[in-house]
């Protein structure tokens, strides 16, 4: 059986400089009947469990470390024993929000993760946080990309951690060179596809001065 794609969609909060904000998270879940891996676990447990319906979780890989989306991370290993998995860059911002329980695991530039005879390539693509990255499943023609990259243009770059010279960067160096028919699946809002960002680079960074 050929992987798929799940998703659900969850609410909470989003907390980082003294601000708290309400957001709904995708919460992507690529798998088959069997086994899952469940790319970032915002906010419910409880929702992404019941998703998951039974199926073997072999990890939960985390985009970046916001709040918002690592927030149910724990609760979900501690109810399946999967790792969670976080890129080092991110360290800092996990312990802002889970000071006691540290990831289970690194992700790094290039490593593969295997899940339902699927590959996920893992791409770092720092700039909305230190140790983001986008996951990219070539079988399925499709890039997981957290907050990196969204419909319409770079995630947010206005907050601690953040860099808005280097998000361009790596959306241009590490993204916009995948194939243009590759569906970006976002952390937040509507999916999109390269070839329907790639034209609009030097509008955002335009955007950015």
């Amino acid at each position: 059986m050929t992987a798929r794609i799940d998703h659900l969609v969850t609410s909470g909060t989003f907390s980082l400089d003294g601000g708290t904000w309400d957001v709904d998270n995708n919460v992507w879940i690529v798998g088959d009947d069997t086994e899952a891996v469940v790319i970032d676990a915002a906010h419910d447990a409880e929702a992404i469990l019941a998703a998951l319906g039974g199926r073997t979780l072999r990890a939960i890989v985390c985009t970046h470390g916001h709040n918002d989306h690592i927030d149910a991370a724990p609760a979900l290993a501690d109810a399946t024993g999967a790792p969670v998995l976080l890129h080092a860059d991110d360290l800092e911002l996990w312990k802002q929000t889970h000071p006691d329980r540290a990831p289970d695991g690194e992700l790094t530039d290039g490593q593969r993760l295997s899940v339902a005879g699927t590959e996920l390539r893992v791409v770092h693509t720092p700039g909305h946080a230190p140790g983001a990255v986008c996951l990219y499943a070539p079988e399925l023609a499709t890039v997981f990309t957290g907050d990196t990259l969204f419909q319409g243009g770079p995630g947010a770059t206005g907050r601690s951690y953040s860099h808005f010279p280097t998000i361009i960067d790596s959306i241009r160096d590490r993204l916009l060179t995948l194939p243009p028919e590759t569906a970006v699946r976002t952390g937040h809002g509507d999916p999109t596809t390269i070839g329907a960002e790639a034209p609009h680079l030097e509008e955002w960074i335009g955007r950015g001065h």
